[in-house]
């Protein structure tokens, strides 16, 4: 799981993997260590009708509705987004760089301008 934080937005990317997770346990975390403390970012899947986000306790929390999650995992949709507040919220499938990177990109979505890329 990637994050993205760039003014009042936040974007998470899933590798398939993760994606699956989410669906099956309900929950997604990762952390940045910075030595002395650590940044943690999440999904938690709710029985909501809306996206939400909060800060508290070094953690980064979005929470997705159920529905939306359930979708995203069974069907080729590329994401889905909300607003709460002032944050601009987004949950999308990462997907294959078309460029040359050096991160591992096995348990990324297979990039759907890959077969237009001439």
């Amino acid at each position: 799981m990637k994050i993205r934080i760039k003014g009042n937005s936040l974007r998470y990317r899933l590798t398939r993997t993760d994606t699956a997770q989410l669906a099956e346990e309900g929950y997604l975390q990762e952390q940045v260590d910075f030595g002395s403390q650590q940044l943690f970012y999440a999904l938690r899947v709710v029985d909501d009708e809306q996206l939400s986000a909060t800060y508290k306790d070094n953690t980064i929390t979005m929470y997705v509705p159920k529905r939306l999650v359930l979708e995203f995992a069974d069907t080729d949709k590329v994401g889905f987004e909300g607003i709460h507040g002032n944050l601009s919220l987004l949950v999308e499938k990462d997907f294959t760089c078309l460029d040359n990177v050096t991160e591992d990109q096995s348990d990324n979505y297979p990039n759907p301008l890959a077969a237009k890329k001439v």
